[in-house]
């Protein structure tokens, strides 16, 4: 029996373009964050967009004044998404006078942490911190929110010097 060498690439089908895929989660969940900030909607929606941060009725941070957030509109025993320096924020109150500011980006996998009921909660994964220290009160989060040193001046949050 004689066997004949053929070339591979003369008899390999020919290779199809990538078939489509759905979007995941995570894109949708991004794709929905930079459509809102087209949007003037709720605290929510307008913590996800760029630009400046939103109090818990989305009127976004005085940053004329150069506060962070005035103190009146961070809720006792809540949050309110806020730009501190650039950086997406969460300044939280959770007792009345007592003042703290945490990084905004899930230690888990970068998404943007939001005010929850009573703490902070990402919508990706379902991680959730403490108001007082941003600990982790439930995974998948592996550490803290990382805080953000800020004062009280004249009614406002502003970023520690």
């Amino acid at each position: 029996m004689t066997r004949t060498r053929t070339d591979p690439a003369a008899t390999a089908p020919a290779v199809s373009p990538e078939p489509a895929r759905d979007p995941t989660r995570r894109e949708i969940l991004r794709g929905a964050g930079v459509a809102s900030g087209a949007l003037v909607g709720g605290a929510a929606l307008a913590a996800c967009s760029a630009g400046g941060g939103a109090t818990s009725d989305g009127t976004g941070a005085d940053s004329a004044s150069g506060g962070v957030v005035a103190v009146a509109d961070v809720p006792v025993g809540g949050a309110v998404s806020a730009t501190i320096d650039g950086q997406e924020a969460l300044v939280t109150q959770p007792v009345e006078g007592e003042i703290h500011a945490f990084s905004a980006i899930c230690t888990h996998q970068g998404c943007t942490v939001l005010p929850g009921d009573g703490d902070l909660a990402c919508p990706c994964h379902g991680s959730r911190y403490a108001l007082t220290d941003a600990a982790v009160l439930a995974g998948p989060a592996p550490k803290p929110l990382p805080e953000i040193p800020v004062t009280v001046d004249g009614g406002d949050v502003v970023p520690s010097s």
